[in-house]
């Protein structure tokens, strides 16, 4: 799978998350820059999965001179243990190419709160700017600079309890990939909880146009973020804690 040197990479919520980050981040006016639409779907047999196969949307901005500049992949949401196949074989496609360099990948979660253990502060609705965590893995490269100075640094007690964000960790450590997280919380604020989830949101889009040299338009959000249902009580997940 050919992609740029900066990789947004998305995972396709019921919330539609990603869907809006995705539509609301376009070329800036200012570029030469120019959208290309694909679409993937990997088989997942050599896991012994035969029903189902791994799907998602990518957008290539390309220069003037075809060079790929930034790329946007969002995948399809799957629950482990699937979860862990299909990711492992998109990664593999993305960083398959020996002959360029491997790519840095971005990657924004949006966390329930009460899924974040070590930083307990609920925020009013008067206290404007988002929080924004950031945490890189690998080099620190230009890019990680400038996320790094437009994103908190998380505490040392900071525990995300979320899997998909477990599953691309471990395989990001394992594979060495440079990777910076950018995570929001949710229900960081005590009221006025949906207007304000959309100005995470935002603060999201815009650190990440900021550093990729896109633009984030707000008019292009389309968002309805539900109340999230409970969580699946297969037996399995008792092997996570």
């Amino acid at each position: 799978m050919k992609v740029a040197p900066i990789v947004v990479f998305l995972f396709r919520d019921t919330e539609g998350f990603a869907s809006a980050i995705s539509q609301a981040l376009h070329a800036n006016p200012s570029s030469s820059f120019t959208r290309q639409e694909d679409f993937f779907e990997l088989s997942l047999e050599a896991y012994g999965i035969k029903h189902l196969k791994t799907s998602g949307s990518v957008s290539h901005f390309v220069d003037d001179h075809g060079a790929y500049k930034v790329t946007i992949v969002a995948m399809e949401h799957y629950e482990p243990p699937v979860l862990a196949c299909a990711l492992n074989e998109v990664l593999n496609k993305i960083t398959e190419d020996k002959s360029s360099l491997i790519p840095t990948l971005l990657v924004p979660f949006l966390v329930e709160s009460s899924k974040v253990k070590g930083h307990s502060k609920s925020l009013r609705s008067d206290e404007s700017k988002p929080l924004i965590f950031g945490t890189k893995i690998g080099q620190n490269t230009d890019i990680m600079q400038a996320l790094l100075n437009k994103t908190q640094e998380p505490p040392s007690s900071l525990g995300v309890q979320h899997e998909t964000f477990a599953c691309f960790l471990h395989f990001v450590h394992v594979m060495q990939l440079p990777t910076f997280f950018l995570i929001g919380q949710a229900s960081q604020y005590l009221d006025n909880k949906s207007t304000k989830q959309h100005e995470i949101l935002h603060a999201i889009g815009e650190i990440l146009a900021s550093t990729t040299g896109l633009q984030f338009s707000e008019d292009r959000v389309v968002w309805n973020p539900k109340k999230a249902s409970g969580e699946s009580k297969e037996p399995w997940r008792a092997l996570y804690g």
